[in-house]
């Protein structure tokens, strides 16, 4: 869903991750520390950003940018640990699961109020699992997509979904039952979406009442006034000057924002971002192009690489081209691509080729598991023996766009392509820019093979090789017409349903072993670390592989 984007939308059947051991208590609950810059540093934090926020109300929200903002002001049960994809407690200091992994019980932190005054309690975590459940048609159908990625379905679907309800204990403890055990639940929790808001503000801005308007949608008033209980809020969104405006919260109930302000500059041309932190307006942005981090370091800047959190793949369509179906062909054009020239001169520095479809840091990545190895002579002789000699292959590459695991998907593409035209494969070159027909040309099956990726939401192996593979009747790899894609299909809903760790681990290694060495349904290229830049005199910004930086810690010098 996010535009950070993902391999084309698929409808999730499986969904959530099952972290059995209760968490320890979080170490951001002194309250010490106070709001505002000492005499060396600057009260404000200025951030490029690539676009404006589409709305404050992060359950709605499906971009990177207005995600990047209402983070510093929002916050959930279940919050990341900065630096890693790993969860940590937030608003819940700790959790534990029912033996049938379908009723979790959340204890949650004491002394914590929303921005206007209303407590955190577990009659408040309730009021907003029930408000997100209870959509309209028009919200189930478009911005509420995380929620339905998640639970499967809304409240006008009750029997369907994984959700299935919340009680107030106690005041403290919110007790939420799911229909089924699954691998992601509490995990998920940790995404944007899901963040806590003040029921109150919630009821006054008529927060549900989304509209159709033209081939968009109207958000009422609330999304322009959020609640939350996170260190910053929301001060203005000065449209004119293209700015957004927070301010530190005072009453925090953590360590206080050692910065009072954060203004996000909206700049959408990249090049243009960069003159600006040359220039000193700006003290960051996100995604520098690969290609201008050497010359940001040279200029004195500060560039942080996350760890790779995403994958790059060609995606086959043994439903277009009958050849593929052929695992012969596949392994032929696995063994055509030359990855490890392709990581060294097309991608950023620290990107890997790919083993599977997992990052290393994902439970269930099989470590046993050893890249392709380039050997054109080897893709000729499978070719001949599945009878494919010189067989036409309709490969696309997305223009119009620069990705986090793709800088340059034509440069990218055409080494691939020259890797395969020397093994004889004819390639039909298709093109067409990312948002104006690429991605529906994907979803509809219009390619033989394509490049693309995806960048996770949180740290399940479900939601990567779940969300390629497990929904048989809808996946852009059409495995439905392959001999191996129901049972795939069936492997993955029962390797998500798993309640014990070690046993759901070990489930999902064999499945990513199965799916390199016996399936191979796509083909995965690479992992790219992307990168922020910042200048020298910000401190305190810790890159995190989601994409999920917070900015309460960090300071700017004068």
């Amino acid at each position: 869903m996010k535009l950070t984007r993902k391999a084309a939308p698929v409808a999730l059947a499986t969904t959530l991750a099952l972290t059995l051991a209760a968490c320890a208590q979080s170490n951001r609950d002194s309250g010490s520390g106070s709001s505002g810059s000492g005499g060396n540093n600057k009260d404000t934090i200025t951030f490029g950003a690539a676009g404006a926020p589409e709305l404050f109300d992060p359950f709605y929200a499906t971009d990177g940018e207005t995600f990047r903002v209402t983070r510093q002001m929002m916050e959930g049960l279940v919050g990341i640990k900065p630096g890693t994809a790993d969860i940590e407690p937030e608003l819940a200091t700790k959790w534990e699961s029912s033996s049938d992994g379908k009723e979790w019980t959340f204890s949650l932190r004491e002394g914590v109020k929303f921005w206007d005054g209303e407590p955190f309690n577990a009659a408040a975590v309730c009021y907003n699992f029930e408000r997100m459940f209870d959509q309209n048609e028009v919200a189930a159908g478009g911005p509420a997509g995380y929620w339905a990625d998640v639970m499967g379905s809304f409240k006008s679907d009750a029997k369907n979904a994984l959700y299935q309800g919340c009680t107030a204990k106690d005041d403290m403890t919110a007790v939420i039952k799911i229909s089924r055990p699954t691998s992601k639940f509490p995990t998920a929790l940790s995404l944007d979406s899901f963040s806590m808001q003040s029921p109150k503000a919630l009821k006054a801005g008529d927060a549900n009442n989304v509209t159709k308007q033209g081939d968009g949608f109207g958000y009422p008033a609330y999304s322009k006034n959020p609640v939350g209980t996170g260190p910053y809020k929301l001060d203005k969104f000065d449209e004119a000057n293209k700015t957004v405006t927070l301010v530190a919260n005072d009453s925090y109930w953590g360590e206080k924002p050692k910065t009072k302000k954060i203004v996000f500059k909206i700049i959408p041309d990249e090049s243009t971002r960069r003159q600006e932190l040359e220039a000193g307006s700006i003290d960051g942005y996100d995604l520098p192009n690969p290609a201008d981090w050497k010359g940001l370091k040279d200029s004195g800047n500060q560039l942080l690489i996350r760890p790779a959190f995403n994958i790059l793949y060609v995606g086959l369509n043994p439903a277009k081209n009958p050849k593929l179906k052929d695992l012969k062909v596949r392994q032929a054009l696995y063994y055509a691509m030359n990855r490890d020239q392709l990581v060294k001169t097309q991608l950023p520095e620290g990107a890997q080729v790919a083993t599977q479809f997992l990052p290393e840091t994902v439970s269930g990545y099989n470590k046993s598991l050893q890249a392709y190895p380039y050997d054109p002579e080897k893709a000729k002789t499978l070719l001949k023996e599945a009878g494919a000699e010189g067989m036409t292959l309709n490969f696309a590459y997305p223009s119009d766009v620069s990705r986090p695991y793709m800088p340059n998907p034509q440069k990218i593409y055409e080494a691939l392509r020259a890797d395969l035209e020397k093994v004889g494969i004819k390639v039909n070159v298709s093109t067409k820019p990312w948002n104006g027909g690429y991605l529906d040309t994907v979803d509809n099956g219009g390619y033989d093979a394509w490049l693309l990726g995806w960048t996770g939401d949180y740290n399940s192996a479900d939601n990567f090789i779940g969300t390629f593979f497990s929904n048989l009747k809808a996946n852009d790899f059409h495995t439905s017409a392959t001999s191996y894609g129901a049972q795939l299909s069936k492997d993955l809903e029962a390797a998500d349903s798993i309640v014990d760790e070690g046993q759901r681990t070990a489930a999902y290694e064999k499945l990513n072993q199965q799916i390199q060495e016996d399936y191979l349904p796509g083909l995965a290229i690479s992992h790219s670390p992307p990168a922020l830049v910042v200048s020298d005199k910000v401190k305190g910004l810790v890159p995190s592989p989601l994409t999920a930086e917070t900015f309460s810690t960090v300071t700017v010098s004068k």
